[in-house]
């Protein structure tokens, strides 16, 4: 008992450190606290990735980038990479002719950076390919979220459950952001110091005042954000290509150990089948859009399946990941996976 009430008390004066008053703490600290498994943190990482797309006309991938300086020869043109700037003068060149190859010579050695903040120093061009064919091989990896810039510092209030230890860090790079997020365990629970700065694709400034003003977004740059929509795909194919299980389901509280084992393939005849040790349940799906916002309603029967039951709304998808949120009260989510 005694053990239970130093736990409360430290996270009580966590929660204060974060909260304007008595009564905000009261009304807003279950919802605002995380951990490194909630979805906000896992899209707060890929806000904090290095941003990669800026040069994918000269090394075609979207997970790793060149570091500067480094020259190209373009067209017989030898063009110096110093800044940003300098890839309109790929493009320009480029688009310059129409008679000519526009093949884009990289200048080696170059040093790669992955978008996980990896350095790889690579010698020669064929080095480059092997690299380049090996991202290639992941195209379906949650990339970058662009278009949305966090303004440092910000402060993290974190509380360990494990040795009942409370701390305050500050961040001061997208890099310390993300590598602060990859070294967080389960047992640390996670307060975001509100407000916080951010400025979206349109360069506008806006402040963030709790997770779902993050959630909301980071969910308008996904949707809107021009580099974030490299491939485009259709939702209705990709749900019905293929078979899906679920790596998170979250509903009052994370639910997703009760859907291991199962797999999940929507038909186009609207009928969903879920299949767990030889035995398969069938149930309905339909989808809609509506306000410019794809939902997916699930009907299942059984008291574990029926428990999917909602009208999800779509967050974002690629051809082997699918996530959908409801924020219509608390927030939930549901994650399908190949």
């Amino acid at each position: 008992m005694f053990a239970i009430k130093k736990y409360l008390s430290i996270v009580v004066f966590l929660f204060l450190l974060s909260c304007q008053s008595e009564i905000d703490e009261q009304d807003t600290h279950t919802q605002e606290t995380v951990t490194v498994a909630s979805p906000l943190m896992s899209n707060l990482q890929r806000v904090a990735m290095v941003k990669t797309v800026q040069d994918n006309v000269i090394d075609g991938s979207s997970y790793c980038t060149i570091k500067f300086p480094y020259t190209v020869t373009v067209n017989n043109t030898n063009i110096a990479i110093n800044s940003d700037a300098d890839y309109k003068k790929v493009v320009d060149n480029i688009n310059a002719y129409n008679n000519d190859n526009d093949i884009v010579k990289i200048g080696f050695p170059v040093k790669m950076v992955y978008y996980n903040y990896i350095e790889k120093d690579i010698p020669n061009e064929a080095d480059f390919d092997s690299l380049i064919n090996y991202w290639n091989l992941y195209p379906d990896l949650l990339c970058k979220i662009n278009g949305l810039n966090i303004n440092y510092p910000i402060t993290i209030n974190v509380y360990n459950s494990a040795n009942q230890a409370g701390s305050s860090v500050s961040i001061t790079s997208d890099q310390a952001f993300f590598n602060f997020i990859k070294n967080l365990t389960a047992s640390q629970y996670i307060s975001l110091n509100y407000p916080i700065s951010i400025v979206d694709y349109n360069n506008q400034t806006k402040s963030i005042t709790s997770n779902l003003d993050f959630e909301n977004a980071i969910k308008y740059a996904i949707d809107y954000c021009p580099e974030n929509k490299i491939v485009s795909l259709d939702f209705m194919q990709t749900i019905t290509t293929g078979s899906w299980m679920i790596p998170y389901f979250f509903v009052g509280s994370d639910k997703t150990s009760s859907y291991s084992g199962y797999s999940f393939v929507f038909n186009s005849d609207k009928t969903v089948v879920a299949t767990k040790a030889g035995i398969s349940e069938i149930g309905q799906w339909e989808s809609k859009t509506q306000y410019g916002t794809t939902e997916l309603k699930i009907s299942f029967n059984s008291d574990i399946l029926s428990k999917l039951n909602n009208n999800w709304k779509l967050f974002e998808f690629n051809s082997s990941h699918i996530r959908f949120r409801d924020s219509s009260g608390n927030t939930n989510y549901l994650y399908f996976e190949k």
